[in-house]
């Protein structure tokens, strides 16, 4: 028998959205799909270089518009274990990584512009932000993979690095204990 969130906890208010186990694990429900994209233009069956772009066409259109799937924010370089420690929370946080690229820090957030189209295109291009307008392609990362003086991914990648550069003798308080197994049925 299906129950209802209502029914399994008769004490609490009734929720606004009342989906039942089915619905959300027999796929029931829907949820917003992410756009499909389509493929970016090539010469040859393939992306060229910068240098193979014909003159007087837009780097863009060959493109799958690197710089509107990301935003990054220079973070101040952590100078003691608790400013690691908020940096280990931004990365317990989806799509979110930390780089060090020319002495700075950055929070780096994956996560697609939402009037990206499905061309790879703006949607709002001529009402677009500031910042995309001063973004020009004589200096974008078209052709370019990027490796950086750091990358972090993962909090346990942080807590390592705060203890080799902090020594930091209780390692205890910043890993959690591993889970017990789950049972075999």
């Amino acid at each position: 028998m299906v129950q209802t969130s209502a029914q399994r906890w008769p004490n609490s208010e009734a929720p606004i959205i009342d989906w039942t186990y089915q619905d959300i694990f027999m796929s029931t429900v829907t949820f917003p799909q992410p756009i499909q994209l389509l493929p970016a233009k090539t010469i040859e069956g393939k992306k060229p270089t910068r240098e193979q772009v014909p003159k007087g066409a837009s780097l863009c259109e060959y493109c799958t518009a690197k710089c509107c799937r990301y935003f990054a924010l220079p973070i101040d370089a952590p100078t003691c274990e608790q400013d690691l420690d908020f940096i280990r929370w931004y990365l317990l946080h989806d799509r979110a990584t930390v780089f060090i690229e020319d002495g700075t820090w950055y929070l780096l957030v994956h996560t697609d512009c939402k009037h990206l189209q499905s061309d790879h295109r703006c949607g709002i291009y001529h009402t677009r932000p500031q910042i995309c307008r001063d973004y020009a392609t004589a200096n974008c990362e078209f052709d370019e993979d990027a490796v950086y003086e750091m990358y972090f991914e993962t909090s346990e990648q942080v807590a390592e690095y705060m203890e080799a550069r902090f020594h930091s003798s209780d390692a205890s308080t910043l890993r959690s204990p591993e889970p017990s197994l789950l049972p075999i049925f």
